[in-house]
């Protein structure tokens, strides 16, 4: 081999070492953050309780604007780095959880519904979100434990053949199609949410004339 060839060979064995170790560890970290996603969000009550104990009223704002910022914050990096199971090159190459990308579906939802109703105030909107969020750690925990994390145990080898990604992939496709038109789907309505429902309503609310411009 050339001098050339040898680099070539080194950089893309580094690159493509590199990625592998990000997205597994990515894998592998996520069971903490729905963990984290999942404590937060059923921690309302408990903050709320103490809450009305508090009886300085900045000490109660910085306690309930922690824990709203602390919880989104979670909630919104977990979905985040749940992209990674959208992307059909990565789930279908690298050993990830079977339906890793119907619980970033879920997650999704959870957010999109969060967007449409406080679920702070809503009970039903609350209910709604927890069921979600539920769901979508159940998605990932189940094929995470049961086929990622139990290779050395020899009765559950068909689990793991079918909750891996790379080993099941007649089912992995369609569950990432799936995942990928429902992704596509909600981010649609949440576009016409944000941006075109908001401008209709502004032209419906002045009769659909501009405003006259004022000093």
């Amino acid at each position: 081999m050339t001098p050339d060839q040898i680099t070539e060979a080194i950089t893309k064995a580094f690159v493509e070492g590199g990625q592998q170790w990000l997205v597994l560890t990515i894998a592998a970290f996520m069971p903490a953050l729905w963990a984290f996603t999942l404590m937060l969000h059923l921690a309302r009550p408990y903050v709320i309780r103490t809450l009305r104990k508090l009886s300085l009223r900045f000490g109660a704002d910085v306690w309930w604007l922690t824990y709203v910022l602390v919880r989104d914050a979670v909630t919104i990096l977990t979905f985040g780095l749940s992209f990674i199971f959208l992307m059909p090159n990565l789930i279908l190459t690298f050993d990830l959880p079977l339906t890793a990308p119907l619980a970033t579906l879920f997650l999704f939802w959870a957010l999109y519904v969060k967007l449409l109703y406080d679920a702070d105030d809503n009970f039903g909107a609350y209910r709604l979100v927890t069921a979600l969020l539920v769901i979508g750690a159940t998605l990932y925990f189940v094929p995470q434990t049961l086929g990622l994390e139990s290779n050395s145990q020899d009765y559950l080898a068909g689990l793991v053949s079918f909750f891996d990604s790379t080993k099941n992939q007649a089912w992995a496709g369609p569950i990432l199609i799936v995942a990928l038109i429902g992704s596509a789907v909600t981010a649609g309505a949440i576009f016409w949410r944000v941006v075109l429902a908001p401008a209709g309503s502004a032209a419906a609310a002045t009769g659909g004339q501009p405003r006259p411009a004022t000093r």
